[in-house]
């Protein structure tokens, strides 16, 4: 079997993006390992999102197309977010929230066409799909909105960077475990393994944000504490 150049790339971009992504995950944030392999993993994102986007166009595949968007929106940002200061904005952070206000109404758009249409779906998805992924888009944009026109602290920084990174590295284990198990070994199929595979990234998006949060949290008790002040809130 022959593979385009393009599909080639795509294979290889997400294989090197999901296996840099997993170890990005469980290095120590901010050490030099864990930039440089996240910095493998950006790009490998890219080049999957980028590349997919171009396969589904020439496919008509429009699902893939929005997917491939999606990705390399959520990537850029999360690694503009670790590169800059607290309060650092540009003119990219106002094209990218208009970008994905539009991404997200034309999820919205799809999932009612989806929802009305005779056969309940629109380009082979059910309406679920496109209202879960337009939810996610215009929450995005929200939280762009807030950190153009407010800042970010700390911990609020982390947090964007984690889930946006986190949820790219789904879409690049969803695309391979969950979207064609018939890939892998029946054995595999039977143990549950590639749905464990497949949803590991939201798991571990999940810890380490728990993690972020109950860290900050102590983080501030400890210094009410230092300062003789003492309080109740968490």
């Amino acid at each position: 079997m022959r593979y385009s150049p393009v599909l080639l790339f795509h294979i290889c971009s997400g294989t090197l993006g999901l296996l840099s992504g997993l170890v990005a995950v469980f290095l120590r944030k901010g050490s030099r390992w864990h930039r440089l392999i996240g910095d493998v993993f950006v790009i490998s994102m890219l080049g999957l999102g980028a590349s997919g986007a171009y396969l589904g166009f020439m496919k008509s595949q429009v699902t893939n197309v929005l997917a491939g968007i999606f990705t390399v929106y959520l990537v850029t940002t999360a690694w503009l977010t670790a590169r800059r200061t607290e309060r650092q904005t540009s003119a990219f952070d106002w094209i990218a929230m208009l970008a994905i206000v539009i991404y997200g109404g034309t999820q919205m758009t799809f999932g009612l066409r989806a929802a009305q249409s005779a056969t309940g779906a629109l380009y082979g998805y059910r309406p679920g799909l496109y209202f879960t992924f337009g939810t996610l888009a215009l929450l995005s944009a929200a939280g762009d909105t807030r950190m153009i026109l407010r800042g970010l602290s700390g911990t609020q920084r982390l947090v964007r960077h984690l889930w946006r990174m986190c949820f790219s590295l789904f879409i690049a284990s969803g695309s391979i475990f969950l979207a064609r198990p018939h890939l892998f070994p029946m054995m595999l199929r039977k143990t549950y393994i590639i749905l464990f595979l497949g949803f590991l990234p939201l798991l571990l998006m999940i810890f380490w944000m728990i993690r972020v949060r109950v860290t900050s949290a102590g983080r501030r008790k400890s210094t009410v504490h230092a300062g003789g002040v003492y309080s109740l809130q968490t």
